[in-house]
């Protein structure tokens, strides 16, 4: 089939479906259709009620303006504030208190300038009232809300959708990331975008002061915008506190886009010109691997390339030939106990910019676009690329593309794939916004090109609906599928938020016909594996996810900073209508004004198996249903502290055995250089005979080294019985200038039984990498 015909198929299939109200073969039985009226009537009520619109973006929040203007004088990057221009420069200051509590201004005095000259945006800072330093590491992207630090957000376009974070402690450590509409949780960032920027640092008895220097040709901008979104924050990890210029509530994130104040420029930034970039890189990899009828022996030498090409000040386009990913930092491996696949986040740097486009379409975990099917294998093994291209950015300050490319290669046996993805976000009224997608995926050999009906296509569309406020938010999406052999398959979402600063409401409604495929997506629960009969089963499914969280802020509170009860339920329901799993948990956290945390976990779950399933090496547990239940429990230290640890537990039954875990992890800091930590995970599985039990170890050591601000040494060690696998990581990073680095990377791995005595494979790489400005 034509690849253009089965998009054009694809999109008049999703408009016939949302013409229709979603109403389709694929939505008509099951249980959880009872939800979807409620779920629409409050929909609709979030759309029509006008007094969630009215609030705006609150005359308060507007009267937060900084003036910045052209620099008098060359400005020397060197943290000290002597020239003329920051003498004369607008300044904000008065912070607001964030946390633990948003209704008081900040204990400690913070204040910040900017100017410009043609090339960079000047960001001058003095956070004055320190106490003891708290910096957790040296290394660049690395632990940024666990130590003291000022951070900049800035939304270049004012559109509240995307921006960009900047970020220096005390001691110069960087850490950058994109921004997108939907704040994530601050432990779900990852820091992996880099680009160029530089700053400096001076520290004194009782403050420190810090100067960035961030390029035009770093951001993403409208030539001609003459007031951009801006806010500042700071961590004040001593006290435990998180400042904010901009009042922002304690129930949202201190990058939330939704809470900027204005950046007043004297004159609208001109267009940077040209901005090219090019990253060449070699490598040199020698490689045994000792698992095969002989053993192999390799050296490698690669070459290859990143560009970065600035189409307009916020549209860029990003090139990259044969490129190579060893230096990306290994998966920390999990146990897994379950029926399904695990997910692990994307890391590779070409991924990374502009990925909220992307990596936010469905809803976690379901997502129809997740990168990592894309040079991965599903062992999370390398699949060489020959070539990628990603255009991603604004067309206008309400309109965002993203394009992206890639093909792998083929190799012997081995088919390669073209993929292809193409996205737009369109923003409506002032946080909300209508959004799709279309992907391909298409096998060719090298031989007879591309392969008829080997392909698979899908393409979605959902909208998105946020009150100015970002305390209501409510979706409806609606994705298909073509595959050869399967025709065309479906898959809805609704779901309705609420995040106040007491109570907080989530209810979430899935429903993913049995044709629906996602060769470039991460959708759980669909491929089940039947051992009594050694074959997969592919099944629709559909979900319904409620959950009503309470919190308590106590005033003044000297030890606890918050009480949060929570009461969530699952139903999942199969094609039939069968209930095939429910979980029923309560969730009770104190967050201690110490940053520990103590959480204490009940819940019941039910599941009719529908297909005989292996957890141990005995027989597999037969179909049928299954009631258990069990507690978990957890507690986390003081992490400032030199010494911190944090333990779990979860006893209970499962199925109709019992599976108990066990979880300590003991971790050391040497502040600013050092951190080593040690982990050690049990879990015992014991079903009754003849289904046999597992007992599953997994240890975790690893030691991070930083020599100073530009080399780095992380070793790391993994030893996993249910993999039976002990790996050990070890990687030299030398960033000998901005955006080049050298990598000297060891890596080996062992069969653990016998103890460690057969060595599976081994490598070392060398990989160095350059940045020509152009």
């Amino acid at each position: 089939m034509n690849g253009n015909r089965g998009y054009m198929k694809l999109f008049t299939k999703i408009s016939t479906l949302f013409q229709n109200g979603g109403r389709g073969t694929f939505l008509r039985s099951g249980p959880p259709q009872k939800v979807c009226g409620p779920i629409y009537l409050l929909f609709l009520v979030l759309f029509l009620d006008d007094g969630l619109y009215a609030q705006g973006k609150s005359s308060e929040l507007d009267s937060y303006r900084l003036r910045i203007s052209r620099a008098m004088d060359p400005i020397r990057i060197d943290g000290v504030l002597e020239e003329a221009s920051w003498g004369n420069a607008d300044q904000a200051s008065d912070f607001w208190m964030q946390f633990p509590t948003d209704n008081t201004r900040a204990d400690a005095r913070t204040v910040v300038r900017m100017t410009y000259d043609e090339r960079n945006v000047y960001i001058g800072v003095i956070c004055y009232d320190v106490e003891d330093y708290v910096v957790q590491t040296l290394r660049r992207d690395m632990d940024f809300f666990k130590g003291d630090a000022i951070a900049v957000v800035i939304d270049p376009v004012n559109s509240q959708s995307n921006g960009f974070l900047f970020g220096v402690s005390p001691f110069n450590v960087q850490s950058e990331e994109l921004l997108g509409a939907n704040a994530q949780q601050r432990n779900d960032m990852t820091f992996s975008w880099d680009n160029r920027w530089y700053s400096e640092v001076a520290r004194y008895e009782d403050h420190y002061v810090v100067e960035m220097a961030i390029p035009f040709k770093t951001l993403r901008f409208e030539s001609n915008a003459k007031e951009w979104g801006i806010n500042f924050f700071r961590n004040d990890v001593a006290r435990n506190q998180y400042h904010s210029w901009t009042p922002l509530p304690v129930n949202f994130e201190l990058y939330d886009l939704g809470y900027t104040g204005n950046l007043v420029w004297d004159r609208s930034p001109a267009k940077t010109g040209t901005n090219i970039s090019v990253i060449p890189y070699t490598a040199v990899n020698s490689f045994t691997d000792k698992e095969q009828p002989e053993v192999l022996r390799e050296t490698d030498f690669e070459a290859g390339a990143d560009a970065k090409i600035a189409i307009t000040s916020s549209l860029n386009l990003d090139l990259t030939l044969n490129p190579d990913f060893s230096q990306v930092g290994v998966d920390e491996q999990q146990t897994n106990l379950t029926r399904f696949d695990l997910n692990y986040p994307e890391r590779r740097a070409f991924f990374l910019e502009n990925n909220d486009l992307f990596a936010e379409f469905g809803y976690n975990p379901t997502r129809p676009i997740f990168t990592r099917r894309i040079g991965l294998d599903e062992d999370n093994m390398p699949v060489p690329i020959n070539f990628g291209a990603r255009l991603g950015g604004n067309l206008n300050p309400n309109f965002r593309i993203g394009l992206l490319h890639m093909q792998t290669k083929a190799e012997g046996e081995n088919l390669g794939q073209n993929y292809s993805i193409a996205v737009f976000n369109h923003r409506i009224f002032e946080r909300s916004g209508i959004r799709g997608y279309a992907t391909n995926r298409q096998a060719y050999s090298r031989s007879d090109g591309p392969i008829k009906n080997d392909y698979g296509r899908n393409a979605g569309m959902e909208f998105n609906l946020m009150n100015p406020v970002g305390t209501w938010s409510a979706r409806a999406a609606m994705h298909i599928s073509e595959k050869h052999g399967t025709g065309i398959g479906a898959f809805s979402n609704l779901g309705l938020e609420h995040a106040g600063r007491q109570w907080e409401l989530r209810v979430n409604y899935w429903k993913i016909s049995k044709e629906y495929h996602a060769d470039i997506g991460f959708i759980p629960n669909l491929d089940h594996y039947d051992a009594e009969n050694d074959r997969e089963v592919h099944l629709g499914w559909e979900h319904l996810h409620t959950r009503v969280g309470y919190i308590i802020r106590p005033e003044g509170g000297a030890r606890i900073v918050s009480h949060r009860i929570n009461l969530r339920n699952d139903l999942h329901f199969y094609q039939e209508g069968i209930l095939g799993d429910r979980e029923t948990r309560a969730e009770y956290e104190i967050r201690f004004q110490n940053t520990g945390r103590l959480e204490f976990r009940p819940k019941n779950q039910y599941t009719h198996l529908s297909f005989a399933t292996e957890f141990t090496e005995g027989e597999p547990l037969p179909s049928g249903e299954y009631d258990y239940s069990r507690v978990d429990l957890n507690y986390e230290s003081d992490n400032r502290n030199a010494f911190s640890w944090r333990a779990e537990t979860g006893l209970g039954s499962y199925y109709n055995g019992s599976l108990n875990k066990y979880m300590l992890e003991l971790r050391y800091r040497k502040q600013p250089w050092g951190q080593f930590s040690f982990a050690w995970e049990q879990n015992y599985l014991k079903l009754p005979e003849p289904y046999g039990e597992a007992d599953v170890t997994l240890i975790t050591a690893k030691s991070d080294v930083s020599f100073n601000t530009k080399v780095f040494w992380t070793t790391i060690l993994q030893y996993n019985t249910q993999e039976d696998n002990f790996n050990v990581n070890s990687r030299l990073q030398w960033r000998y200038r901005t955006m080049s680095d050298i990598f000297l990377v060891y890596t080996d791995n062992y069969s653990i039984s016998p103890f460690l005595e057969t060595n599976r494979n081994r490598a070392i790489l060398l990989k160095i990498n350059y940045m020509f400005n152009l």
